[in-house]
């Protein structure tokens, strides 16, 4: 498997890395919630744009990010919109969808840009070929909230992510027992062990499945997300404990 390089931050390689979220809803907010940010010790910024409320002025979110990577452009910043179907909080046409994201591709203001895997792959070639003309990698993803497929299916939504072309694959689902926690942590270790040519991300959503967000480094996610001021999904931990967990976990393993 390969390893990414962004910034200096080399991913695929030692403990997950950690991705916060950014969720605010005004420019300002989002400002404060980046200032705060500036103190507090992750790896990547998520900016889940579907939560902002100028998200369909697509001038108004290139000049929010251009703020974004003014203050912390050090660090790697992922650029999302999540979809209504797979959590996100602003329905859009596929259009919309599209348009946005390359706009936000080639305007210089992120790094990473994530890319639902089932908007069509078509689509989802045509965005990545125009990623990598820009120097944008591109985390492909796959949610599904109400319950956890099978081991076979969750690895091949990882497998077709990979083939798509995408830099890092992701998943995440939503378990009903502690049966299937375990399906997705055998899932990951097999995805990584047999087929990953890149780093991946998966995780078990909830309380049920808070394990999976420390264990990658054991089982094979190489990213986890953590709530620095707000969550972007249930079950995600304070990245302040995070960070000491999975240093922890990093001690024991090495």
């Amino acid at each position: 498997m390969t390893t990414i390089t962004v910034k200096g931050l080399n991913i695929g390689i030692g403990a997950p890395k950690i991705i916060v979220p950014i969720v605010s809803k005004t420019e300002q907010d989002l400002i404060d919630e980046v200032e705060l940010l500036k103190d507090i010790d992750f790896d990547i910024l998520e900016w889940r744009v579907d939560h902002f409320n100028y998200v369909d002025d697509i001038e108004k979110v290139k000049q929010a990010a251009s703020k974004i990577n003014r203050i912390i452009g050090h660090k790697p910043i992922l650029f999302t919109f999540r979809t209504a179907n797979e959590g996100g909080v602003f329905p859009a046409s596929v259009e919309f969808y599209l348009d946005l994201n390359k706009k936000m591709i080639t305007s210089g203001f992120i790094d990473f840009v994530d890319i639902e895997v089932f908007t069509g792959d078509n689509y989802v070639k045509d965005i990545i070929a125009l990623a990598h003309q820009n120097n944008v990698l591109v985390i492909t993803s796959n949610h599904d909230f109400d319950k956890t497929p099978s081991k076979s299916d969750i690895i091949y939504r990882l497998r077709k992510m990979q083939d798509l072309g995408a830099d890092i694959p992701k998943i995440a689902v939503m378990p009903r027992s502690i049966d299937d926690v375990l399906t997705l942590l055998s899932a990951t270790a097999e995805m990584k062990e047999k087929y990953a040519k890149k780093p991946l991300i998966t995780m078990s959503m909830a309380g049920k499945g808070a394990i999976s967000r420390v264990a990658g480094e054991t089982f094979g996610s190489d990213l986890t997300f953590g709530a620095a001021k707000n969550a972007s999904a249930p079950g995600q931990l304070d990245v302040k404990e995070l960070r000491y967990i999975l240093n922890v976990l990093h001690r024991s393993i090495s």
